[in-house]
């Protein structure tokens, strides 16, 4: 198994590693990827497979998009607002080793139109909680327009969202997959949050 962050990144010739805030600021927060043990526990969980699409929420470097796509056969649609990372984005699908299955978007989370094929959206603390409001009524319009089921995915959760999600009616917790023993140092937040809507 291949299980450190340079190995995959090697593996799936793409260069997604290290930590980017030139662009952060107090509603749109900086690049850090999703370690790769996370990612090889939410791709083990059953819950994301070939005929799902699956909306990366602030893609960064596009790390999910490639790792989900290889390890399930999903569809990834990747939205990043940052000019400079998403082009890093574009240089790793260049060189990937299956990119079939990913599309970047460059943009805004907040005004994007969430397509009717959207069934699961994954998201690493990428914006404010005020963003945050705005993407979950654009997810609900899409709902409401083509009801189908959809999984959120939220990884490493702060408490502000979390009291967010719980207050939205649409939305029902549904699972988490514990990530505490993936990491030397204890820490709760150390979790993949799922809500539903169904």
């Amino acid at each position: 198994m291949i299980n450190n962050e340079n190995s995959w990144d090697k593996h799936l010739k793409i260069k997604t590693t290290g930590r980017d805030a030139s662009n952060a600021d107090q509603y749109s927060y900086p690049y850090e990827p999703t370690p790769y043990c996370v990612l090889e526990r939410l791709a083990n969980s059953g819950l994301i497979g070939k005929r799902d699409v699956v909306l990366d929420y602030g893609c960064g470097k596009g790390r999910v998009d490639f790792f989900l796509s290889y390890q399930t056969r999903a569809n990834t649609i990747g939205i990043e607002y940052d000019e400079r990372i998403y082009q890093s984005a574009l240089e790793n699908k260049s060189t990937v080793i299956s990119r079939t299955n990913v599309e970047f978007i460059q943009g805004r989370a907040e005004t994007y139109e969430v397509p009717a094929k959207v069934n699961r959206c994954y998201f690493f603390n990428p914006f404010s909680v005020e963003i945050l409001r705005k993407v979950i009524a654009r997810i609900m319009e899409s709902y409401y327009k083509n009801p189908r089921e959809i999984f959120l995915f939220f990884y490493y959760p702060s408490e502000e969202y979390i009291s967010y999600l719980m207050s939205v009616k649409e939305l029902e917790f549904y699972d988490e997959i514990g990530c505490v023993d993936l990491f030397s140092r204890y820490d709760l937040r150390e979790r993949v949050v799922i809500f539903s809507i169904s």
